[in-house]
């Protein structure tokens, strides 16, 4: 199965938690079914990304790196690649490449989709990354690296997050939900596409 095909059919068998996640699904299959190219970085204006938010398994803390170019504290993503298998795969691909972590669980569903403009993706223009997430967990304790794409890459109390955009706390709420309702704990107040119950340290 080529790598379009599989976005395609991830996507269409994905139950998005929340009407405004629906709407991105289906934005995304639109694309998808307009652009032959539409997972390539070359597709202009739009195309498909793929990348993972890591959290620990207790839901306690989230690794974040500090990304050069959005000077900014991020989750771990990018450009999918023709090598990839799936979405999963490069969002895979793209957590081992920017963390260095080599022990981790990976879940293969997608936790949430996230449309937002980049301004240094292309000469051409802004460039808008449509951009499917999953999530990780891993042991804070497990070894990690610094990529050349990142100034830093840390593990952050979910108490004591840095400031950093909004639909990065969205994600953060969305993994700590899904995190702490396998462990049969109490999920998070907010949901994918919904506010954010998370902020920055003071």
């Amino acid at each position: 199965m080529s790598l379009h095909a599989s976005a395609v059919d991830t996507l269409a068998g994905w139950v998005a938690p929340t009407p405004e996640q629906e709407a991105l699904r289906e934005r995304y299959l639109a694309h998808l079914a307009a652009h032959p190219d539409a997972l390539a970085k070359a597709c202009f204006p739009d195309h498909l990304t793929a990348g993972a938010i890591v959290a620990s398994p207790d839901g306690r803390a989230v690794l974040l790196n500090h990304h050069r170019k959005a000077d900014a504290w991020l989750a771990f993503g990018g450009h999918l690649e023709p090598g990839d298998a799936s979405l999963a795969a490069g969002a895979r691909r793209e957590l081992v490449e920017e963390s260095g972590l080599t022990s981790f669980d990976f879940d293969e569903e997608p936790l949430s989709l996230d449309e937002h403009a980049v301004e240094f993706c292309s000469s051409r223009g802004t460039v808008h990354h449509l951009d499917v997430r999953f999530l990780a967990t891993a042991d804070p304790g497990a070894a990690h690296a610094t990529s050349e794409e990142s100034l830093d890459v840390r593990w952050w109390s979910v108490d004591a997050l840095p400031p950093t955009f909004d639909d990065m706390y969205v994600l953060i709420d969305a993994a700590l939900a899904r995190v702490r309702a396998r462990r049969g704990g109490a999920q998070s107040s907010s949901t994918p596409g919904g506010g954010s119950s998370l902020a920055p340290a003071e």
